[in-house]
């Protein structure tokens, strides 16, 4: 159960920032007891890899922060994020023997596919938000959402691995946080539809 918990807030993490969860379960695998990788995931606490993904970390928390520069990164991250979401949680449940969980040891994919379509629900919404805010800020909200972005994916790598059973309300409040950013979407491309339906002058 704990197990799985982590892996959903690991992969919910990841579609917020597809490095974050990935180089925090590297480091803690490498230097901690906190995460113990199975055999086949062990290549993420290698040192080329984690020196890899703090680079790729660096240049996503720059470039999420400019206007219009994050909608590009967002499209290339449709792919990287969850990618991210899945390896995270195939990696972390894997690990399964902490629950002593022989099922998921034996349907290793269905780690991957949840992470992957949590990552990808997670990266929609906040793709399809972004362009709003830039659109109604002037892009002067980018950097302050996507620092809050970064501060979320971080506490929720974190909840994931040391209070799993805290994942839940996590989820919770990101749930509501999720509607309430589709609700203002949904306003804003209405009110955009309704200015070009109406005549000049």
């Amino acid at each position: 159960m704990f197990a799985a918990l982590t892996g959903l807030g690991l992969s919910t993490a990841a579609g917020l920032n597809a490095y974050i969860p990935l180089l925090l379960v590297g480091v803690l695998a490498r230097l901690t007891d906190a995460v113990r990788l199975p055999a086949e995931y062990a290549w993420l606490s290698d040192t080329w890899v984690l020196a890899i993904v703090a680079v790729l970390l660096v240049a996503e928390f720059v470039l999420d922060k400019v206007p219009v520069v994050d909608h590009v990164n967002d499209m290339i991250q449709t792919a990287v994020r969850p990618a991210s979401g899945g390896v995270v949680f195939s990696a972390t449940a894997a690990a399964a023997q902490v629950d002593n969980s022989a099922w998921m040891a034996e349907h290793p994919a269905v780690g991957w596919l949840l992470g992957i379509a949590v990552a990808l629900a997670v990266h929609v919404i906040k793709a399809s938000a972004r362009p709003v805010v830039n659109a109604t800020t002037a892009g002067v909200g980018a950097p302050v959402v996507s620092t809050v972005e970064d501060v979320g994916s971080l506490g929720m790598s974190l909840i994931a691995i040391f209070l799993p059973v805290l994942v839940v309300v996590a989820l919770a409040v990101l749930a509501f946080v999720a509607w309430r950013l589709i609700r203002r979407v949904r306003r804003y491309r209405a009110a955009r539809r309704a200015r070009a339906a109406a005549p000049p002058g």
